[in-house]
């Protein structure tokens, strides 16, 4: 997709050379500014009953008079905050996205001054809404013609226009390579897959990556990770991936994606009615995958480094088994409760290999509880972290990017649960609580360097008609590590 800016006044709309013009109507009426032509068809469909300066309103007008473009739509905003204008432009968007236009131009009226955030939420909204998972189905419907967007702007929004949309083309190539990955079964995206990957980016990127096997698992001494993936034929992997866009002297961030690529809950087996929703376990992998491809894109002055441990958790004879306990990389023991907490299991090795780079903040980033979708639904992410500075930066990062999370609480009393008689703790406490305990888990391997939790259950895909991955939380991330940058 080709994104552009350019200059254009509002009093010029109608000769713009496009095949779709696109206007969001911010706040309760029409900007004086606006062409006559189409303030006067505006004021036509309002006067008619087919449009309301009410959010989520649109209406779309085939060839009128006097205008270039074949196709307008109108999308009402409402209040011109950056959520509405986005549900705005998503709005106008699904009347335009299934024709023949290859061309759109964006104009925004009544809004204010354009911003860069406004540009980026274009970008996010056209990839979303043009999205089509094709790789295991060739029956999916053709690609949407759209082919270049132009945002309308005046010359003193150019700079900030320009901005955003490089940062948003970033966010979307990354967003891209998550759900992407995310869709493909667990027979397609396997450890080695997400490995090659990470590779791939490498090349792309110049970005330096190992990807570790089984063998050099063992070496380390990473008995938790592996004994999640002991009862699996698929071998696995231990990603790691650095982005060096600072000297080498300077810390760096550190993101850790949790990587199952297929959770039958192991010997706790799950139930069967959407279990095939499980391939979506290694949510957390493809959004710092994601991420990380984002950042590297726009070259900020950091350094990055991802860590991805990734395995499947199946039922075998080789399976690790309700009571067994296993011995982490950080030389605590765990007994294993529940073999359908795994994913701690394999975090809790992966964030002790994270004390090696020294690094300024670590987060992880996992589908871990369902407990989270129940205390959050499906809006936001769930946060965990005891650095009030870190918390609040991911908070502020999350509502920049549009792409929310929620400060969940890490009271001490909460690691009670996790107390054992036969090992230095338990993997799972009783289901009260059940992702605050999980994150108390974590914590204890955390002890070396600033940490938060996000846990993503409800937010890495959709169920029922929409069912897919939707790349969150790449752009929380994203928005995360650009704001450590100088």
């Amino acid at each position: 997709m080709d994104f552009r800016h350019q200059i254009a006044p509002l009093d010029a709309l109608a000769m713009q050379p496009c095949d779709a013009l696109l206007v969001v109507v911010g706040g309760d009426a029409a900007d004086a500014a606006l062409d006559p032509l189409l303030a006067e068809a505006l004021s036509d469909a309002v006067a008619q009953g087919d449009f309301q300066f009410k959010a989520g309103k649109t209406v779309y007008l085939h060839r009128p008079a006097g205008v270039k473009a074949a196709r307008v739509v109108f999308a009402a905003a409402g209040a011109p905050s950056a959520k509405s204008l986005k549900a705005a432009l998503v709005a106008g968007l699904g009347l335009i996205k299934g024709g023949g236009a290859r061309h759109l131009a964006v104009a925004v009226s009544g809004a204010g001054p354009l911003d860069a955030s406004f540009a980026e939420s274009l970008v996010a909204a056209v990839h979303d809404a043009v999205y089509v998972y094709r790789h295991t189905k060739p029956s999916a419907p053709p690609a949407s013609a759209l082919a270049k967007v132009s945002l309308l702007c005046t010359k003193p929004e150019a700079k900030a226009v320009a901005q955003g949309l490089a940062r948003g083309e970033a966010i979307a190539a990354g967003v891209a390579l998550a759900r992407e990955c995310a869709n493909r079964p667990g027979n397609h995206c396997t450890p080695t897959f997400l490995g090659e990957q990470a590779k791939k980016l490498g090349k792309e990127f110049g970005l330096k990556v190992e990807v570790l096997d089984r063998k050099a698992l063992e070496k380390l001494g990473m008995g938790s990770f592996l004994a999640v993936a002991q009862g699996s034929d698929e071998p696995p992997r231990f990603i790691v991936a650095q982005y060096q866009g600072a000297p080498k002297s300077q810390p760096p961030i550190v993101l850790v994606g949790k990587g199952i690529t297929f959770d039958t809950g192991g010997i706790s087996i799950k139930p069967a009615p959407e279990m095939d929703e499980m391939k979506f376990d290694m949510g957390g992998a493809a959004g710092v995958l994601g991420t990380l491809r984002a950042v590297a894109q726009l070259k900020p002055r950091l350094n990055l480094v991802v860590l991805v441990p990734t395995c499947e958790n199946m039922p075998s004879g080789r399976a690790v088994k309700p009571g067994d306990v296993v011995k982490s990389l950080s030389g605590q023991t765990i007994e294993i409760l529940n073999t359908d907490a795994e994913g701690r299991l394999i975090l809790c090795d992966a964030l002790t290999y994270a004390e090696r780079f020294k690094p300024a903040a670590v987060i992880d980033v996992a589908t871990l509880t369902g407990a989270c979708v129940i205390a959050l639904g499906h809006h936001h992410s769930g946060l965990f972290c005891a650095d009030d500075a870190l918390a609040g930066q991911l908070l502020e990062a999350g509502r920049t990017a549009q792409d929310s999370c929620w400060r969940m609480p890490l009271d001490e009393e909460y690691d009670e649960a996790l107390k054992s008689n036969f090992a230095d703790m338990a993997n799972v406490g009783s289901r009260a609580g059940g992702a605050i305990t999980a994150a108390m888990f974590l914590r204890r391997f955390t002890g070396k360097f600033r940490w938060a939790h996000l846990d993503i259950a409800g937010t890495a895909w959709k169920s029922g008609a929409a069912k897919g991955a939707t790349g969150r939380p790449v752009p929380l991330l994203t928005h995360f590590v650009l704001g450590q940058a100088g």
